[in-house]
C-alpha cells in the first residue's frame, strides 16, 4: 500500500531528498589551538598515560564506563582496543604547541541512515581541561558532523550525577531533552542518563558563537577569556517545532 497521508493524522516534514550518510572518516581535523587525530596506541598511549596520571586521583574516571588504569599496561591496553574499534571512533586531542596528545574524544552511536552521532568518551587530562583546545576539540566534531558530512543531530549523553559533564554540554549550546531513568547499568550501579543534542537547523548560529569564541582576540594576554561562550550561546534558544493541530 502506497505511503499516502492519511486524514487527521499529524506527520513530520517530508524529506524527500535526504539520503544516508557517509562513516565519519580516519582523518585529522586541524584547528588553531589542537588537531584530531584516530587514536593510535603506539603513537599518543604513552603521552596520554602520562597526561592523564597528572591527575591527583581516580575521579575523571567515575562516571567513564572505562577507567582508571592500575599502570601503563592496563592503559595500553585500552587504548590498543580504542585504536581498533569502529564504533566508538576514537580520537586523540594533540595540543598544537607541545605536539602531544593530551586527550581523547570519541564518535559513537553512529547512525548513518538517520544523520545522528554521538559524542562520548570525553578523556580530559589536567593538561587539557579548560583550556581552549579543549573546546576546540569539541568545535572540530561537530564540524565534522554537520558540515563534512551532513548529518541531522549531534547528542550528548552522560550521567545524571555527572554535573561537570552536564555543565559542559550546556556551555557548548547542546540542548537538554530529558531523563532516561535506569537506562545502563556501569561498574555495578545504576545510571539515569541525560540526554542533549544540536540539530543541524540550530547549528549554524552555535557555530558562529564558537568561532568567535575561539578567536584569539577573544584572550587577552594572560590568556583570560574576553567574552565567556556560556554568554556567546546563552540566547541561541531552539526552534521549537510546531505543536500538532488537535484531532
Amino acid at each position: 500500500m502506497p505511503a499516502t497521508a492519511i486524514p487527521d493524522q499529524p506527520v513530520g516534514p517530508a524529506l524527500p531528498d535526504w539520503t544516508p550518510r557517509q562513516r565519519p572518516p580516519r582523518t585529522p581535523a586541524q584547528g588553531h589551538y589542537c588537531r584530531l587525530e584516530p587514536l593510535s596506541a603506539g603513537r599518543h598511549g604513552a603521552d596520554l598515560y602520562a597526561a592523564f596520571s597528572q591527575a591527583p586521583d581516580g575521579g575523571d574516571w567515575t562516571y567513564m564506563p572505562v577507567g582508571p588504569f592500575a599502570d601503563a599496561r592496563a592503559f595500553l591496553q585500552f587504548a590498543e582496543a580504542a585504536e581498533a574499534s569502529e564504533d566508538p571512533l576514537h580520537h586523540a586531542i594533540i595540543d598544537l604547541q607541545t605536539g602531544r596528545a593530551t586527550g581523547s574524544v570519541g564518535l559513537m552511536r553512529i547512525d548513518q541512515a538517520n544523520g545522528v552521532a554521538e559524542v562520548g568518551y570525553v578523556c580530559y587530562s589536567p593538561l587539557l581541561k579548560r583550556t581552549r583546545a579543549a573546546t576546540e576539540a569539541q568545535f572540530l566534531l561537530m564540524q565534522r558532523v554537520f558540515d563534512e558530512l551532513g548529518y541531522r543531530r549531534y547528542e550528548w549523553k552522560c550521567d545524571s550525577l555527572n554535573a561537570p559533564s552536564r555543565a559542559a554540554a550546556a556551555r557548548l549550546g547542546f540542548q537538554f531533552e530529558g531523563l532516561f531513568r535506569q537506562a545502563v547499568v556501569y561498574k555495578g550501579r545504576s545510571r539515569d542518563t541525560a540526554w542533549y543534542s544540536i540539530i543541524d537547523r540550530e547549528w549554524p548560529a552555535l557555530r558562529a558563537a564558537l568561532q568567535r569564541w575561539l578567536e584569539p582576540g577573544n584572550f587577552d594576554a594572560q590568556g583570560r577569556q574576553r567574552q565567556s561562550l556560556s554568554a556567546l550561546t546563552q540566547g541561541l534558544a531552539p526552534l521549537a517545532a510546531p505543536a500538532p493541530e488537535p484531532v
